[in-house]
């Protein structure tokens, strides 16, 4: 054994380091941690806007997040996907992300979005 090998192991062994996996977080875990993303433009919460349509979290650490925009057209959505993906990616558990832009149903804020956000938008 080497040196450096030495070393990594002692100090493996001596903090008590371990090479568990950690268990995937729940679909909760997940909505709530995307809780904290907004549109850039709109600046509310991607979760209060209901353009989360979905999050599957498979027992291997595999996160699959559905969501839609606010229109086809919307200039943020590879910033929103890129936004999603590292946020997921940091949680403990998470092997990849999968992030899906999905466009059925069309996102309608008049039933899909929280009250805070149907008042905020004049939305009654």
């Amino acid at each position: 054994m080497s040196e450096a090998s030495e070393a990594q192991a002692d100090t493996t062994q001596s903090t008590g380091a371990s090479t568990a996996k950690a268990a995937p977080p729940t679909a909760d875990e997940v909505r709530e941690v995307l809780r904290t993303v907004e549109d850039p433009e709109l600046r509310m919460s991607i979760v209060d806007l209901g353009l989360l349509y979905g999050v599957e979290v498979e027992d291997d650490g595999l996160v699959s997040v559905d969501l839609t925009l606010t229109s086809p057209a919307c200039p943020v959505g590879p910033m929103l996907q890129g936004m999603i993906y590292h946020k997921v990616a940091q949680l403990p558990g998470v092997l990849d992300v999968e992030v899906n832009l999905v466009w059925t149903p069309a996102w309608d804020p008049r039933t899909m979005a929280s009250e805070d956000v149907k008042l905020a938008l004049g939305i009654w």
